[in-house]
């Protein structure tokens, strides 16, 4: 007996079996052994591999969506940064407007003509015929993040930029765009939370280093957890510690500290699986607004 018009007579990897039915992502007609049950109707076995091996391609090692390309988000962060330090240099440099707006000084700057003083209560910087930018004890709470994007001499912002070079697309690779960018941010804001505790409020910070600590610290939980050689992070997290300590008075021990800390503590929670987790962006969230919270609080103390 000859089987109605359209049923599938053979299965298309064992010819001489008889097939049941047909892939529904390939069409071809299988027998009972190809069958994979799918959440609709059935597939055979070699759309099945490619199906996971997409899935594979898509997803990377801790969850995170792979990047077509990982070194895109470093690029953007760099071309932000660079376009914000030529805005600097247009608008006067270190005492510009645009560096005193953005660099983060937590009790405030007070302008006076050209000249640009610190510790001047707004009142006193009013009375004076200036004009008083508020730091994050005053109400400037963007600076805790445009800090992070503020540099003057160009061999500081050369070095973070080579630094985010290096170390950016290594990360995004493993973790993923949003991931990285999670990192990254986190770490900027946990970088200026320690700097508004345990610095003066009359010092101005700036520059792109706590961020860059935090892609360390991530880099080091990676490399723990794969298991990896972890010399030439720890060649890295060295001469930063170098710099930091033997360097200029004007390097933010404070910045370093808060953004390295925040890079591992992310991290840890975004690396903590295979597969990702629905709870793991809260807590990444949470983690930033401990920072923000911790800086409320300091500015609560005054």
């Amino acid at each position: 007996m000859q089987p109605p018009a359209g049923y599938p007579s053979a299965c298309a990897y064992h010819p001489g079996r008889p097939a049941g039915v047909r892939c529904q992502r390939c069409g071809n007609p299988i027998c009972g052994e190809c069958m994979v049950e799918a959440p609709v109707g059935h597939q055979c076995r070699r759309c099945l591999a490619q199906g996971m091996a997409r899935t594979r391609q898509v997803e990377g090692p801790y969850g995170g969506r792979r990047s077509a390309n990982p070194a895109l988000t470093s690029l953007v962060l760099i071309g932000i940064n660079v376009a914000v330090w030529i805005g600097i240099m247009l608008s006067g440099g270190f005492a510009g407007t645009l560096s005193n707006l953005f660099a983060l000084t937590p009790g405030g700057l007070c302008e006076i003509g050209a000249d640009t003083y610190v510790g001047v209560p707004p009142r006193a910087c009013g009375a004076e015929g200036g004009s008083f930018v508020p730091g994050p004890l005053d109400g400037g709470w963007w600076q805790v993040i445009t800090s992070a994007f503020t540099h003057i001499s160009p061999l500081h912002i050369g070095m973070n930029m080579l630094a985010l070079w290096v170390l950016g697309p290594s990360i995004e690779r493993v973790l993923g765009r949003a991931r990285f960018l999670g990192v990254y941010v986190v770490s900027a804001l946990t970088a200026s939370a320690l700097i508004m505790w345990l610095a003066s409020p009359t010092t101005t910070t700036l520059g792109a280093s706590g961020a860059i600590s935090g892609l360390m610290g991530a880099l080091l939980v990676l490399v723990l957890r794969h298991q990896g050689d972890v010399r030439t992070v720890l060649m890295w997290i060295g001469i930063n510690v170098v710099i930091t300590v033997l360097g200029s008075a004007g390097i933010s021990w404070q910045g370093h500290l808060g953004g390295f800390l925040g890079g591992i503590a992310v991290t840890l929670v975004l690396a903590a699986f295979r597969k990702a987790r629905p709870w793991q962006w809260v807590a990444v969230a949470a983690i930033g607004a401990l920072a923000l919270v911790a800086m409320a609080a300091r500015v609560l103390v005054g």
